[in-house]
């Protein structure tokens, strides 16, 4: 890279004081033993033509200021490898510093992206009172506002030597102790990091801690005694990497003969302790005290410099053509754009005079009675994300450190005054989140929806009148039992016809009754299944002809005991009676049905549809009325007819002869025009449900028992049970009773006994 370049170096070590470190930036620029001091450092030609330096932001701020002359010039360029202080990307003020990290500024927010992906919201702030400390903290402060909370913040002093140093920490740890808070982020200096550390081993106490980048690869701290009651350490560091060659090289490090290496020698006895037992001391030791990764920096930064340099001295592969005594500033220049690879990794400065790679996420993991670093994650500028090994990810979910509890997909935080406390309130149907502690729900598509509290969204459910559903099966049983009663009570009609009780109750007209009740019987069989065009059409169509047939033929029956109440008036009777032609006003009557049934099927047609009540997550398949208008009619004709009936045998309902039939046609129709009377604002507030099809079979039902139980179920009974006394005489002998009609309850008590009169008595 630098054919015929040699560079050379000079180690002074500032102690981690800045005023040590100004006497070694004296030291090493001076020209005959001292610095000049001049008024323009444009020409200004040092021997040291950059400096590598300083560990600590604080001494870097120091020296940056020495640096930069008064006037537009500098003395000399500044490299750091490990200043990280995000005041020193400010170059009017530090305009010669450079560094091969990144800003704390980006260490900021590789500590949020940590914390916020294990949701670590409720953290304790310790740091130093220092130029580092504080500016570390303000950059977590901006980049955490409204992501992560602080539970407490502590300070303390950044110098060892303060004489409330130990007081400070004794109230750091009761804080920490204290606090619902299991994250700790500590900014401070290694030194203070082992006095806070042995205050929690003393008190066992355990928690999750966030180390910085000043002391998150400090090794002395992992050997501490009993490290590894403290708890949990993550941290981020600078990138790290190996040096090609250095492991070697340090294994080979011999002085030359005849010298003596004072570094090797001095670190030996502080670090390995050889001065207490000599022989067991070799090269390799000294390996097993330093982490070779930690000088990856330093080969980056000279790498850095070496760039500079062969752009500055205009080297080609065979020589360097430029002038080697130039001042530092134009090295500074040349470095600015300097964009170079190494180790597969690409290198470059940005604005500030600061590398923008990124970190890598390491993990202090126990070994015995210590810990070892390894790296178990990175931080990537260019991607702003933590990039976390997946068995590492498993883990660190389970540690918590939240002021609220998370709230789980299908509820939304409801945000109290401090913005990482809120409560938990579910999603309203229609509304879901699929995450965790979501702001707000998220709205259905269309076509889909949710109950309360859902993560999700369905497609809606269809409900209808399934065969093996409760409700089904009921209706079902009753209709069975219902067609048994018909079929029951026709054949013993047809074989008692010729007995008087069956005779006076008009036999043609009773079959016509049976028919219409089995043929209403069995249109509630329809209800049940999923509805189609056809079933939604045969539904209404059966049993509207089906229950006014068996209308019609309780009104010829009420007609003709209407007509022997108008016995007193043979004027109206005989006009009256031309109207009385049972089959001919049975047809007419029910025909009137089929025609408003043919105009409501042909101009508003019942077909089936979705109803949605506007709640749950099922749409209910039933058979929509297609015209009210025409649902009204055929309903409103079937209870005109009950109604006239009902006046009819109220009318005749006096009348001297012994087998009236009012009571009974009374309470059948009061049971049916009651039922419906009861089955309209039920139907109504049912009429987004499937049970819209329960409550119309269950009235059809009701209505059809009430004919059964009035009409047929005691004539059988007579026939069956009390043919004894089915005598013209018997019954005639009852008349005695016939003064209960006048008395309502009565009617029920007695209507078993009374049938209709002979023809006889018409004639």
């Amino acid at each position: 890279m630098l054919p015929g370049i040699k560079l050379g170096y000079d180690v002074c070590d500032p102690c981690a004081s800045p005023t040590k470190a100004l006497h070694c930036v004296e030291h090493l620029l001076a020209v005959n033993g001292s610095l000049p001091a001049l008024v323009d450092y444009t020409d200004f030609r040092p021997p040291v033509k950059a400096i590598l330096g300083e560990r600590y932001s604080e001494l870097s701020i120091a020296i940056a200021k020495l640096l930069k002359n008064l006037g537009m010039t500098f003395i000399c360029q500044q490299i750091s490898c490990s200043s990280s202080s995000p005041v020193l990307s400010d170059k009017l003020r530090y305009p010669s510093f450079m560094r091969v990290i990144p800003s704390d500024v980006y260490q900021a927010q590789a500590l949020v992206k940590l914390m916020s992906h294990f949701s670590w919201n409720w953290v304790g702030v310790v740091y130093g009172d220092d130029d580092y400390g504080r500016a570390a903290y303000q950059s977590f402060m901006q980049e955490s506002e409204g992501k992560i909370c602080a539970d407490f913040e502590k300070v303390v002093p950044h110098y060892l030597d303060h004489v409330d140093v130990d007081k400070h920490i004794k109230d750091v740890a009761q804080s920490i102790r204290k606090s619902e808070a299991k994250v700790v982020l500590l900014i401070l200096k290694p030194q203070l990091v082992e006095k806070l550390f042995k205050e929690m081993i003393q008190t066992n106490t355990s928690r999750i801690w966030i180390a910085s980048d000043a002391w998150s690869m400090n090794r002395f701290l992992t050997k501490m005694k009993d490290i590894n009651k403290v708890g949990k350490i993550f941290g981020f560091s600078f990138s790290m990497g190996i040096t090609p060659g250095f492991e070697d090289y340090l294994k080979n490090l011999r002085p030359t003969p005849g010298a003596r290496n004072d570094f090797i020698e001095e670190y030996k006895q502080l670090r390995l302790n050889c001065s207490l037992s000599p022989s067991t001391c070799a090269v390799d030791d000294v390996l097993q005290a330093v982490d070779l990764r930690e000088a990856y920096r330093e080969r980056v930064a000279i790498h850095a410099f070496a760039h500079g340099l062969r752009a500055l001295l205009t080297c080609n592969e065979t020589a360097c053509s430029g002038d080697t005594n130039f001042p530092p500033w134009q090295l500074l220049e040349s470095m600015r754009s300097v964009n170079f690879t190494l180790d597969g990794n690409t290198y470059s400065f940005d604005e500030n005079g600061d590398f923008a790679d990124g970190y890598d996420l390491i993990m202090w993991k126990e070994k015995n009675d210590e810990r070892f670093i390894e790296i178990v994650g990175k931080f990537l500028l260019k991607n702003g994300d933590v990039e976390i090994l997946t068995h590492l990810c498993f883990i660190l979910q389970l540690l918590w450190s939240k002021c609220s509890e998370s709230c789980p997909p299908g509820s939304v935080k409801n945000q109290s005054k401090i913005p990482c406390c809120y409560n938990c309130v579910q999603c309203g149907e229609g509304n879901y989140t699929d995450g965790f502690d979501l702001p707000e729900c998220l709205r259905c598509p269309k076509g889909m929806w949710s109950n309360k509290g859902d993560s999700k969204c369905r497609k809606f459910e269809e409900k209808y009148l399934d065969w093996n559903d409760s409700y089904p099966i009921a209706l079902l049983a009753a209709t069975a039992i219902g067609l048994v009663l018909v079929l029951t009570s026709l054949i013993i009609f047809y074989v008692h016809r010729n007995t008087i009780v069956i005779k006076k109750a008009d036999n043609t007209m009773s079959c016509f009754m049976l028919l219409g009740l089995a043929v209403s019987f069995v249109s509630v069989i329809m209800f049940i299944s999923r509805p189609n065009e056809h079933l939604c059409r045969a539904q209404q169509a059966v049993y509207g002809l089906g229950f006014t047939l068996c209308v019609s033929c309780i009104l010829v029956k009420a007609y003709r005991t209407f007509l022997a109440f108008m016995a007193f008036d043979p004027d109206s009777q005989h006009k009256l009676k031309k109207l009385y032609k049972p089959l001919i006003n049975l047809g007419l009557l029910t025909g009137g049905q089929g025609i408003i049934l043919l105009f409501w099927l042909v101009f508003g047609s019942p077909h089936p549809d979705l109803k949605w009540p506007g709640t749950g997550m099922e749409k209910y398949v039933v058979c929509d009325e297609g015209s009210i208008v025409g649902f009204g009619v055929m309903h409103g004709y079937i209870a005109l007819l009950a109604f006239i009936c009902f006046f009819l045998a109220f009318k005749g309902r006096k009348v001297p002869h012994d087998f009236n039939e009012t009571g009974v046609i009374i309470f059948s129709m009061l049971i049916h025009l009651f039922v419906w009377l009861c089955f309209i604002p039920i139907y109504i507030e049912r009429n987004k449900t499937e049970q819209r099809h329960i409550v119309q079979a269950s009235a059809i039902l009701a209505s059809n028992y009430g004919i059964m139980f009035c009409h047929f179920v005691p004539k059988c009974y007579i026939v069956l049970w009390e043919l004894s006394e089915n005598s013209r005489a018997s019954i005639i002998g009852r008349l005695v009773l016939k003064g209960c009609f006048d008395d309502f309850c009565c009617i029920f008590i007695h209507f078993s006994t009374y049938t209709y009169r002979d023809s006889a008595f018409m004639n």
